[in-house]
């Protein structure tokens, strides 16, 4: 016997209304995740063009200012790409990037300490 969490239909084919409104806020929130998924991998792209990080580094500068500056991920990445599109970065957002990219380049330029 197989059991599913979703209510099946009703005889007619119809779904009751909290069953629909349900379905309708998780469809809603998977297009926002994947929207934002999308314009964070953009973001990436950007800090990996502009200052030759490495993908998972540049994932890493979004996410610190995103918590330095008490700001959503998406919302930075989307920053940082209206900033490669000519615009300025606003104070806040645009110190934090520095400094969290400064770091990783400092930790991809040291050299390894372990003996070999």
């Amino acid at each position: 016997m197989t059991t599913s969490r979703v209510p099946r239909p009703s005889p007619d084919g119809t779904r009751d209304d909290a069953t629909n409104a349900r379905l309708e806020q998780e469809n809603a929130q998977l297009r926002h995740a994947v929207g934002s998924h999308a314009t964070v991998d953009q973001a990436i792209g950007v800090l990996t063009a502009i200052h030759q990080l490495a993908p998972a580094a540049g994932f890493d500068v979004l996410r610190e200012v995103s918590q330095h500056t008490n700001t959503k991920l998406h919302t930075v990445a989307e920053t940082v790409i209206a900033w490669a599109l000519g615009q300025p970065l606003p104070e806040p957002v645009g110190r934090e990037l520095d400094a969290a990219v400064q770091r990783r380049s400092r930790q991809h330029n040291a050299p390894d300490t372990e003996a070999g």
